[in-house]
């Protein structure tokens, strides 16, 4: 039996116009059935047969919806999450997880109780760039890996009016920017022994951290976040260094500027990165391709769990791992100190 899956998308702000809207509707047998919002006119404009919610709860409250999506302010995520699963939906959540590590393993036993799937959207380990370090890695090119550094930078010195930038609980880059950068060392290394963290509110007028450094400690490597929003002139965005070759990146994968510009996954050019990476060893330097981006296989997955012949891609577990690397990122910061972690 063909079986269409019902998602309900609660928020319609920047990460659910962009990424999940697009991408539920690009995934077959999946149907963006609700969205819940108080932009009513982007809704309709957007997607005229899709049902429009006043509030979340009216979502959560409609018996064929089988799966809820939260993009919503960082804040929201674990009550939203937890009436969500309490009405018996399957749920994904946009990253950060939660604000801390208590309320993400909450949600995580929460989850377990009511045997629903609990999955966060962790999109960019489908980044082209990302794809091709893990390649490098499984064909051990570089050797041992010695040192790790991964930024997300932009030049944004005016501060804006919006959620992620105010004196709110969740905002800031480390919040915003760290759980991707977090999730992918992680994907890449495992559980780092410790972290030192050094977070600061540096334009004028900030309200929210928008400068993030951090080192995570391993027995045998050092990996360094970096996150800016006085950054310009194009950081690199990995930089991995082996003792067999080092490889340079700089750029940024173009999924998310190609969603922004209406272009849709299977049309032409979708997922294609122009960007070549620098790999650097003792015979001299070449250029590597990337290989294309694959927000589409986040989605895919989700139903594939659903309809119970494939794995939860990003299962509650790997996204509590991220929320203990942010919540000790804060305390370090805060203490001047390099906390232990697990």
């Amino acid at each position: 039996m063909h079986h269409v899956l019902k998602v309900g998308l609660v928020g319609y702000g920047y990460s659910g116009r962009t990424f999940h809207a697009p991408l539920i509707s690009a995934t077959s047998s999946l149907e963006l059935a609700a969205i819940a919002s108080s932009q009513a006119d982007l809704v309709t404009a957007d997607y005229p047969a899709t049902r429009l919610c006043e509030t979340p709860e009216i979502l959560f409250a409609r018996p064929e919806i089988d799966l809820v999506v939260l993009a919503t302010p960082n804040a929201s995520h674990y009550p939203l999450a937890r009436a969500a699963l309490r009405a018996g939906k399957h749920l994904v959540v946009d990253k950060p997880f939660t604000l801390n590590v208590a309320e993400a393993e909450a949600l995580q036993a929460a989850a377990s109780q009511t045997d629903r799937l609990l999955s966060v959207f962790h999109n960019r380990r489908w980044d082209s760039d990302f794809l091709l370090l893990k390649q490098l890695l499984a064909t051990g090119e570089l050797g041992n890996v010695t040192q790790f550094e991964s930024r997300y930078d932009r030049f944004r010195p005016v501060v804006r009016k919006r959620w992620r930038e105010s004196a709110v609980a969740g905002a800031g880059n480390w919040f915003d920017l760290g759980p991707h950068l977090i999730d992918q060392a992680l994907q890449l290394f495992g559980q780092p022994e410790a972290i030192t963290a050094d977070i600061h509110a540096r334009r004028d007028g900030a309200e929210a951290a928008d400068d993030a450094l951090a080192v995570l400690h391993y027995p045998d490597k050092r990996v360094m976040l970096g996150a800016s929003c006085l950054m310009a002139g194009g950081s690199p965005r990995f930089l991995m260094a082996g003792t067999r070759g080092s490889l340079l990146v700089g750029g940024l994968d173009v999924q998310e500027e190609q969603l922004k510009a209406g272009l849709r996954p299977g049309d032409i050019g979708w997922a294609v990165d122009p960007r070549h990476a620098k790999l650097f060893t003792e015979t001299g330097q070449r250029e590597l391709s990337l290989p294309e981006g694959q927000y589409t296989a986040y989605y895919a997955a989700i139903r594939d769990a659903l309809l119970g012949v494939g794995k939860n891609p990003v299962p509650p577990s790997e996204a509590l791992a991220v929320m203990r690397v942010i919540e000790a990122g804060v305390a370090s910061s805060a203490q001047g100190v390099r906390i232990r972690l697990g």
